[in-house]
């Protein structure tokens, strides 16, 4: 993926009106949020979505938030306004953050308005939109890529690595901020069955089963929980940022079997 570099722009945040939206987006903002006002995120949200996706099944999406200066990030959704379940993952930071970092593998079932949605300390919410052009596989109906077997024998395994490198850091209030972060990957194996794919020697409905939520701790303490759904990658792969005092990392993750799985990973020197 090329990483985006945010201008100084993303710190003057201010209370703008919010961008002509589709039907789509309309009718998801309006279940979402009621009547709460939706406010441009141009100078808070900088996502970084390929215009057109090199495979439909498996592509990378992510965002960097700079909260404005009063306030911190508390809560960040992701929709895919035309993907058959839209709100494709939820990020519930349990230690707000000034600023928060994610990428994350998805399904990209057509082409979509893709919508990152910022929720602040102070209650209010900021929104920014890109455009995701497909190749037109119809990703949340392909069949699935790897063997059944294999998938189930392996279901649950998780990698963790933390590592330096934040992408996005540019000049300013960002580098100050980036300072103090690192970024954790978290590879998850799960087949992340979305209900529409079909078995290809039965020719039956493969049930739904992905990954429902991935609950991290930081040194024992809650940091952050993300809400999957089907829009979720076959084996999906989640980064995000933690700061850069971090010496423990927790993460229990539950699917919608009920299956749990847990991981751990202590950093050198703790």
């Amino acid at each position: 993926m090329k990483h985006l570099t945010l201008s100084a722009a993303l710190f003057c945040a201010t209370a703008l009106p919010a961008f002509a939206a589709s039907e789509a987006w309309e009718a998801i903002s309006r279940e979402l949020y009621g009547d709460r006002a939706l406010l441009d995120g141009t100078s808070v949200i900088a996502i970084d979505a390929p215009y057109r996706t090199f495979e439909d099944s498996r592509t990378a999406l992510a965002a960097q938030i700079i909260a404005p200066s009063d306030t911190q990030v508390r809560k960040v959704t992701v929709v895919l306004d035309e993907n058959p379940m839209p709100v494709s993952a939820v990020f519930d930071l349990d230690t707000p953050q000034a600023s928060f970092y994610f990428d994350v593998t998805m399904r990209i079932n057509g082409p979509t308005p893709l919508h990152v949605v910022a929720e602040t300390t102070d209650g209010r919410i900021f929104v920014s939109e890109a455009m995701v052009k497909t190749s037109g596989q119809g990703a949340c109906a392909a069949p699935p890529g790897t063997d059944p077997d294999v998938a189930l024998a392996t279901l649950g395994q998780m990698q963790i690595e933390v590592g330096d490198a934040l992408p996005g850091v540019a000049m300013g209030k960002l580098a100050s901020l980036a300072s103090r972060l690192n970024r954790m990957d978290l590879d998850i194996s799960h087949p992340s069955h979305s209900g529409m794919q079909m078995d290809q020697i039965s020719l039956l409905f493969i049930p739904m089963r992905y990954v429902e939520t991935v609950d991290i701790d930081l040194d024992g303490a809650g940091f952050a929980t993300m809400t999957g759904s089907i829009s979720l990658s076959e084996n999906p792969r989640v980064g995000l940022s933690v700061p850069r005092s971090t010496q423990m990392v927790d993460v229990t993750m539950t699917d919608t079997d009920g299956t749990v799985a847990k991981a751990q990973k202590t950093l050198p020197g703790y």
